[in-house]
């Protein structure tokens, strides 16, 4: 299914019912008194992080979302009874934005959070509300209170720990392959990759961590130029990047050193937080190099860059490297949520097993 990361929805809370004038009728009961009860409620928009869900696609075939209103009030003191709520399922990471205003109303952040889009109109007083000593026979009633009604912007960020980085044909699918559950699309030419692909590597029991693949990057994507700066925002939320370049492109012509500072550029051009994530230099496509050419390839390639941080030398083609590159991956990410989370909230994916004293 093509993935969908933006849609807007119009969404309408059900009116309140109106109250209701009326009057006890009962043989011997000359004065019975009013008795019109109130208008319930209208019924309300809620919105569920749904975990099952990876797409806004539904979104887009099924634009207005409407509540039921409540039920008029009814007499003998009968109140009506409200109308029936509606919950929109949204993939986990949904940002709901006021469509008109620009201002984020709700994160979907946790599997199974619920929240309150839009509210239903309170239900309108019935002539017994208005009963007093000097008033013994009222004939007001108020109707309805309105819903909320709402245009709203859906925006989806994936949840991933670690995102791949790099332009187009750099192999970061074939790597999320090989390392990964994630069976994204593969071939020898550019921007195979047309929408973001999850992967969750597995550590150990019980230990795992989630990869995102995007679009391949050109120069000039923060701009708008190619495929890779619509789906920038995926990287916002990942703790940490792996730059994968392809140190042995077909085209001679090609200057991977200059592909690769382009993508640093990009990044600083679109958003600086993204820029200053921890980021991995990866070298891909090793085994395209002869053996004994590959220590001075490299060296030159890191000096040239001017780079200083960790650089993994792997094929994703052959997992040469891959898993030592999994392992620092793992390192990382669990050290980050430890310091971040008080221990009472560590992600169990990354707190390893208690030993056994008994042996």
């Amino acid at each position: 299914m093509k993935f969908v990361d933006e849609a807007y929805i119009d969404i309408a809370a059900g009116d309140g019912g109106n109250g209701c004038v009326s009057f006890r009728h009962e043989k011997y009961k000359e004065f019975g008194g009013p008795n019109g009860g109130d208008g319930g409620r209208g019924g309300h928009v809620f919105a569920v992080a749904d975990p099952n869900l990876n797409t806004l696609v539904d979104f887009r075939f099924s634009r207005r979302h409407e509540a039921k209103r409540g039920q008029h009030g009814l007499g003998s003191d009968m109140f009506g009874h409200a109308g029936d709520d509606i919950t929109l399922k949204m993939p986990v990471g949904t940002i709901i934005t006021d469509a008109e205003t620009g201002d984020v109303l709700y994160e979907l952040l946790t599997p199974g959070e619920v929240v309150t889009i839009a509210k239903g109109g309170d239900g309108g007083f019935g002539n017994m509300r208005f009963k007093s000593a000097i008033n013994r026979a009222p004939r007001q009633k108020t109707p309805g209170w309105p819903g909320e009604k709402k245009e709203l912007k859906l925006e989806l960020k994936v949840l991933a720990d670690v995102g791949l980085l790099g332009m187009p044909n750099a192999g970061k699918s074939t790597l999320i392959s090989a390392i990964s559950n994630a069976r994204p699309k593969i071939a020898d030419y550019p921007f195979t990759t047309l929408h973001p692909n999850l992967g969750v590597v597995r550590v150990g029991p019980e230990q795992s961590f989630v990869v995102a693949d995007v679009p391949g990057l050109i120069e000039g994507a923060s701009d708008g130029a190619g495929l890779g700066h619509q789906f920038l925002r995926h990287l916002q939320r990942t703790r940490l990047l792996l730059h994968m370049v392809d140190i042995a492109p077909f085209d001679e012509g090609v200057d991977p050193v200059k592909q690769a500072k382009a993508i640093v550029a990009e990044l600083k051009k679109y958003d600086k937080a993204l820029y200053d994530k921890p980021r991995w230099l990866v070298l891909n496509k090793l085994d395209m190099v002869p053996q004994d050419e590959r220590e001075a390839v490299v060296a030159d390639f890191v000096k040239r860059f001017k780079y200083k941080g960790p650089v993994f030398q792997i094929s994703a083609l052959t997992r040469e490297g891959c898993e030592p590159l999994i392992k620092d991956i793992f390192k990382h990410i669990k050290a980050q949520q430890v310091a971040e989370q008080p221990p009472e909230y560590i992600d169990p994916r990354f707190v390893d097993p208690e030993p056994d004293l008994s042996k």
